[in-house]
């Protein structure tokens, strides 16, 4: 069954919690994970696709932006879109990083979903709603406070 993770982001610029959504995403790359970032729209896609390129001078994430013309299955770089359940690659069944207010139809293919909340209030209140949806369903949750 997934294991949902809630990252609440209590306090801290928006700057910082971009800052931490690229090192979890180093993080989770880093352990050999497949990782996918679903983002809202291809504007917000496009941003982190800069973000992962910038975040620290020291390190490299190798990442693209999902287009559906390309074959993004035998790719082992982090995949960023905003695309709907047809487009997923299946060989990315690791870890979701959902920055999507919405909670994902193709969720439960991943082995693990990472849920950002930031300090806006749409991203609260939406990110209670997802939270419910996941409980009521019977997944295991983990929630992390986070003051950055």
């Amino acid at each position: 069954m997934t294991r949902i993770d809630f990252y609440i982001i209590e306090n801290g610029s928006e700057q910082a919690a971009e800052t931490f959504i690229c090192r979890l995403t180093e993080k989770a790359w880093s352990q050999n994970n497949a990782v996918y970032i679903h983002s809202m729209n291809e504007q917000h896609a496009t941003k982190y696709d800069e973000l992962l390129w910038a975040f620290n001078g020291c390190s490299f994430v190798p990442h693209q932006l999902m287009h559906n013309e390309i074959d993004q299955s035998k790719t082992k770089n982090v995949l960023i879109g905003h695309q709907t359940t047809e487009e997923i690659p299946v060989t990315y069944h690791d870890v979701l990083i959902n920055l999507n207010h919405d909670t994902p139809s193709f969720f439960s293919q991943f082995e693990r979903v990472a849920e950002i909340i930031t300090t806006d209030e749409t991203s609260r209140s939406k990110g209670r709603e997802r939270y419910q949806f996941y409980r009521n369903r019977g997944y295991a949750l983990e929630t992390h406070k986070l003051s950055l």
